[in-house]
């Protein structure tokens, strides 16, 4: 059987959806549910709770930290780790999960599909040993085995990419992470705070694990192309919108035969 754990802050729409999505497609699958929530002001608890799901709150929030948490509350080898605002889609997401594990002590993780390039990479079996990148674990519709996390944990000191991390140090000691074709559908929309929030960790982790280096160069390169590409944009638009207004002044004068 399967623990499915839920990261969620504020998204009691997402996560209702999700909850009621894995209690009605899959509970054959499914031993339990556990949602690990960062301190959300909305209904997120209550959504929970009437679900049949565990709640679980965790105040200092990291990344790291919080995937720590969730496979120290899940009872199950198998773990298997969402975003409140991702899904299981295929029929069998669950059941091809659990086959793939059977009798593998030298797997670590299975990454689910749900993107043109992850199905690009699985198709052309671009494997995790060669980029953990883009094959490794994505914590929004993956799979762990509880038995190598326990000995090998997930840094809670990492700004992100605890997934990509914790795959990149797993396979150097041996373990294998592979693609599975269980689909899953990943849909968000942030704020501009969230995308902040989510641009500072991606610099920071992208420095901390892959070693990409910033510097005044390439700060005001990235400032003149984002302006660019505003300025594009907004021309783009706006010529779309003109145009959309021209041929509705024409359709009104020059109405087609109703049929």
């Amino acid at each position: 059987m399967v623990s499915v754990v839920i990261r969620n802050k504020n998204q009691d729409n997402a996560l209702s959806f999700l909850l009621k999505n894995l209690t009605e497609r899959y509970r054959d699958d499914i031993s339990e549910i556990i949602v690990i929530d960062n301190l959300s002001t909305d209904r997120s608890e209550e959504v929970t709770k009437s679900n049949g799901a565990k709640f679980v709150t965790i105040k200092d929030f990291s990344y790291g930290g919080s995937a720590n948490l969730a496979a120290n509350e899940a009872s199950n080898d198998i773990i298997v780790i969402f975003s409140a605002h991702s899904y299981p889609v295929s029929h069998d997401f669950f059941k091809l999960i659990i086959e793939r594990f059977k009798g593998r002590a030298d797997l670590a993780g299975l990454r689910c599909l749900h993107s043109p390039n992850d199905y690009r990479n699985f198709i052309n079996k671009v494997s995790s040993q060669t980029d953990p990148n883009r094959s490794g674990l994505i914590f929004s519709g993956s799979a762990f085995n509880k038995k190598v996390w326990e000995q090998h944990p997930f840094k809670a000191d990492v700004a992100t990419f605890e997934d990509k991390e914790w795959s990149k140090r797993v396979i150097e000691k041996g373990y294998k992470i592979e693609f599975v074709e269980s689909i899953f559908s990943y849909e968000i929309k942030r704020t501009r705070k969230q995308k902040f929030f989510r641009f500072k960790s991606d610099v920071v982790g992208n420095y901390q694990l892959w070693h990409q280096d910033l510097n005044v160069t390439s700060a005001i390169k990235g400032l003149i192309v984002s302006s660019y590409k505003l300025i594009k944009h907004f021309f783009i638009d706006l010529s779309y919108i003109i145009k959309r207004f021209l041929f509705t002044i024409k359709f009104i004068f020059n109405k087609p035969k109703k049929f």
